[in-house]
């Protein structure tokens, strides 16, 4: 398997990054990706509102936008896979190119602008799928929308019956103003409609939050969650900051930054997170995980669930075997029998 990969990522790194991410996609969908067929180790099953998973490493949305290949990326090894984001009408995002790897840095950058089938497509796609592993949809605004809350609404409604949590993504910066829904007033507003509207058949319900937000803006975040009882939160998305160490050519392109130049400032901001909620309710830990000590550090600093993508664009899928092999190790090290023993173990 290690060779087939090895291959695919030679031919997919010396081609336009948008391209290549088109063409995994339907080598994913062709079936004849290799998959992973062993099992993980006890010790990383995690238990996350009432549900077992076989390990806590997920797949970022921004990957599977349109519910194509998630049971593809389970067979992959991830522990869960969320799709997205979708937006309830079409909509063709960005102008090309908008998408770039910053190869020194081991980072991308993307502008992509929530492009998309749109909600029926992906609506169709998970009502048709066998319902197994734990599959995440993650639900966003058209650009063009005068009511963006509504716009989450319509989402949330439509995919609740065929996830197995929900996500309200209020903090891509691709999208003119709508990091503005992290404001307490808006973004108390827009999470209670979209509680209300999927009370009748209540599924888990998180926001994703910027790696950008000040303490204040944390402050803020954290109360209204714990107000409303939200599910979780997922910390964080894409930065717009570019760290001085930045080496790449391309490190000056507009769009957010994720990938390995994120991933101090993403697990500072979810300790930070993590000491405001008060393990009220469970973190997911996202932005610049490409190891199992990556990984680890999140758990640590308070995520029950990790989930990663742009580092697969440099190692490919064989990145998750590692981090998983590479974080069950460091939970024997320290003499963790389990991921729930070691959440939050930085925060005691």
């Amino acid at each position: 398997m290690a060779v087939w990969y090895s291959l695919i990522d030679l031919v997919l790194s010396r081609i336009d990054a948008e391209a290549a991410h088109g063409l995994a996609l339907r080598a994913l969908k062709s079936g004849l990706t290799p998959g992973d067929s062993r099992d993980d180790p006890p010790s990383l099953s995690v238990s996350v509102w009432g549900r077992h998973l076989p390990n806590p490493i997920g797949l970022a949305a921004g990957f599977d936008k349109n519910a194509e290949v998630a049971d593809a990326m389970l067979n992959l090894g991830f522990g869960l896979v969320e799709i997205g984001s979708v937006t309830p009408r079409p909509q063709a995002g960005n102008p090309r190119p908008r998408l770039f790897r910053l190869a020194e840095d081991r980072g991308v950058i993307n502008r992509m602008g929530f492009p998309g089938q749109g909600l029926d497509a992906a609506r169709s796609r998970l009502a048709t799928r066998p319902r197994r592993g734990f599959v995440g949809v993650n639900v966003g605004a058209n650009k063009d929308s005068t009511d963006r809350a509504a716009d989450y609404v319509t989402g949330c409604v439509a995919l609740a019956p065929y996830a197995d949590y929900l996500v309200c993504n209020v903090s891509s910066p691709n999208t003119p103003g709508l990091r503005n829904l992290q404001g307490r007033t808006e973004l108390a507003g827009l999470l209670k409609r979209v509680q209300d509207a999927i009370a009748a058949k209540p599924v888990p319900l998180v926001v994703k939050i910027a790696p950008d937000a000040t303490d204040d803006d944390l402050d803020d975040i954290v109360a209204v969650c714990r107000e409303l009882r939200l599910d979780g939160m997922i910390v964080g998305n894409t930065t717009l900051s570019r760290p001085a160490f930045l080496q790449s050519p391309r490190r000056d392109e507009t769009g957010g930054l994720s990938g390995a130049p994120l991933t101090a400032l993403s697990t500072e901001v979810l300790r930070k997170t993590a000491r405001r909620v008060e393990k009220q309710f469970p973190l997911i830990g996202c932005g610049g995980v490409g190891s199992g000590a990556d990984a680890y550090a999140k758990i640590r600093a308070g995520a029950t669930l990790v989930q990663l993508y742009s580092a697969m664009v440099f190692e490919g899928p064989p990145i998750i075997r590692r981090i998983k092999d590479e974080l069950a190790a460091l939970l024997a090290r320290d003499g963790f029998s389990s991921v729930d023993a070691a959440i939050g173990a930085d925060l005691r």
